[in-house]
């Protein structure tokens, strides 16, 4: 009987506790009941990633703190690395890109395809939207259940 070969173990991904084809790097602070889909990667390596508790980070997402675009065309010896933070309960729709330097406060919402490459902060509520994003703050705080 042959041995069956895990997928994480024959592309060398390490284990964690979402699927076998989600990449975390390093070691991000991810909080309880959080989701995270398929073929998406967390990336603190070098810098610091938060993700508070109810998060739902659909398929495809790239949270990454690194960005080295300037070491690859010469004009920087390092690579740069920023820290990322999600609170509680935001959802991240599918295709999305957040960069390091980034804030996203509590209730928010990243519209699926979004890209997020400028630090920024977003308060609670907002809907993050577009390539570049765009920000709408308490988009969502005017529908709140009270």
């Amino acid at each position: 009987m042959k041995k069956q070969i895990k997928i994480s173990e024959l592309i060398k991904m390490p284990a964690n506790r979402f699927h076998p084809l989600v990449y975390i790097g390093g070691k991000p602070k991810i909080g309880k009941n959080v989701y995270i889909g398929l073929l998406s990667e967390v990336n603190a390596q070098g810098s610091e990633v938060k993700i508070g508790d109810n998060c739902d980070i659909a398929s495809f997402v790239s949270i990454n703190v690194a960005d080295s675009h300037r070491k690859a065309i010469g004009l920087a010896k390092g690579i740069e690395r920023k820290s990322i933070v999600l609170e509680h309960d935001v959802f991240v729709g599918s295709h999305c890109f957040i960069g390091g330097g980034v804030h996203l406060g509590h209730h928010s919402v990243v519209a699926a395809g979004t890209i997020i490459t400028k630090p920024c902060k977003a308060p609670p509520y907002s809907l993050i939207i577009g390539n570049p994003a765009v920000i709408k703050p308490g988009h969502y705080k005017k529908n709140k259940k009270k």
